[in-house]
């Protein structure tokens, strides 16, 4: 029976992480995998998502090139097939650089589905492994509702929109999270009649309010209709072959046709069949119960990523998780604070924010910063959104929130900020390079402290 000091169930974001800085730290490390390396995220979600974003976008370029001063000869059209073939090149891509980076660090990938038989002791297809310590990473699937049955057809999840072979004339998108949204303005984009239906009253609940609402307004710029306080009663597929919409919002009940329904109502963590029964582990809504170390009850036990209860569900969270148990796991105490994770979601404007919202503020001073009123937005043709900052009284950052183009890579400054309790007077007199789009974090902490120099 093979022996190692940590075996990590699970190659996503939260799994590889694991391993490879547990390796880095001296310990003989297995990961076990029963699909490609690098998980949902690499293969099945964040990396191929951002490819098909990215082929969208450039599509709105090529038809608005005239407001650049460009002409371009003959019709520019979508072709879904190389689109898609081109999202499966870079996610391929990605996967094989996990292997590259789990063979650079001597960690033996052993292919199959893992399962805790006894205390350091898991199964994988048959061949038993030992270990001092076990690190459930098994990630999440999309969630699948009783009125909504997927069929991969007329019916899909996020994995199935990932490579549909031809656009629909129209689909319906249920739910409006990042997963919902980013599927919903690419087909759109490319010019699918989308319809987004949200049960909560406003799109993207997640985030700021003001963020959702202009959020929701760049939908509705892209023709896309929204639906907001609206529940999916009911999904039929009738004799045309169109998917029927039971739902009952504001106007009443109605039956709304699509070609494609998208369900991206959540995900459900993947912890059935893996042991946890047997050895006793502490389960709480369908995932695993952790400290801050991410110890499970079980001695030797722990777990990280999506299949943790109370923490978010997103990939760079797993990856900090995974760091975390690593490190405690070999005797170096590390803390992961859920406060500072930030959030993103990659539509045009993009949605980024870290931190609180103001309902969430009891007593906040906010600094706010259009991008109407940016040089490099005006120039760039990106003039949507803004920068909104919120400080305690202390001036220390409490929360960020941006929409508008290439928020998503300036949330880095606002997130170490908050990690680091900066204040508004600090932030504004650190100097931001002219003409950027990141100079509307100094612009929104300068109106905070009522010293804004270009509004």
């Amino acid at each position: 029976m093979m022996r190692y000091d940590i075996i990590i169930v699970g190659s996503g974001p939260g799994g590889y992480v694991a391993a490879i800085r547990a390796a880095q730290l001296g310990k003989k490390t297995a990961l076990v995998e029963r699909a490609e390396p690098g998980g949902v995220c690499l293969n099945w979600g964040c990396i191929p998502t951002k490819a098909l974003l990215k082929s969208a976008q450039v599509y709105g370029y090529c038809k608005n090139a005239e407001h650049y001063g460009l002409e371009l000869a003959g019709e520019v059209r979508p072709n879904l097939e190389a689109i898609v073939a081109r999202s499966r090149s870079v996610a391929e891509t990605m996967s094989k650089g996990v292997r590259f980076l789990l063979n650079k660090n001597k960690i033996d990938l052993i292919p199959g589905f893992g399962r805790l038989t006894a205390p350091g002791r898991i199964d994988v297809d048959g061949a038993e492994y030992e270990a001092d310590h076990i690190v459930l990473a098994t990630g999440a699937r999309p969630r699948e509702m009783a009125f909504m049955p997927i069929d991969g057809e007329h019916v899909i999840s996020s994995r199935q929109a990932l490579t549909l072979t031809r656009l629909p004339e129209s689909m319906i998108v249920v739910g409006s999270g990042a997963i919902g949204s980013e599927f919903a303005w690419f087909y759109a984009a490319l010019g699918v009649r989308v319809t987004i239906v949200e049960y909560m009253p406003r799109m993207m609940p997640l985030e700021d309010e003001e963020v959702s609402k202009t959020m929701e307004r760049a939908f509705r710029k892209l023709r896309a209709t929204v639906l907001t306080s609206t529940t999916v009663k009911a999904v039929k597929v009738n004799a045309e072959g169109l998917c029927e919409v039971e739902i009952e919002g504001k106007k009443g009940a109605e039956t709304l046709t699509a070609d494609v329904v998208l369900s991206a109502v959540g995900i459900q963590s993947n912890i059935e069949g893996i042991g946890l029964e047997e050895l006793g582990v502490a389960v709480e809504r369908d995932k695993v119960v952790v400290d801050e170390f991410y110890r499970t009850n079980v001695p030797g036990v722990y777990a990280i990523g999506d299949c943790v209860f109370g923490r978010a569900q997103l990939a760079h969270t797993a990856s900090a998780m995974g760091e975390v148990a690593a490190e405690n796991i070999c005797g170096h105490e590390a803390h992961y604070d859920e406060s500072t994770n930030p959030t993103c979601v990659y539509i045009e404007p993009e949605a980024a924010s870290v931190g609180l919202t103001e309902e969430q503020c009891k007593a906040y001073q906010a600094g706010r910063f259009p991008f109407t009123a940016s040089g490099k937005a005006t120039a760039a043709g990106d003039r949507d959104g803004f920068v909104k900052l919120l400080f305690d009284e202390e001036d220390r950052l409490l929360g960020a929130h941006m929409v508008g183009a290439s928020v998503t890579e300036m949330l880095a400054e606002p997130t170490l900020a908050r990690t680091l309790g900066v204040t508004a007077h600090r932030i504004a007199r650190t100097i931001h390079a002219h003409p950027t789009m990141n100079e509307g974090v100094m612009e929104a902490a300068e109106a905070a402290l009522g010293a804004a120099i270009h509004l």
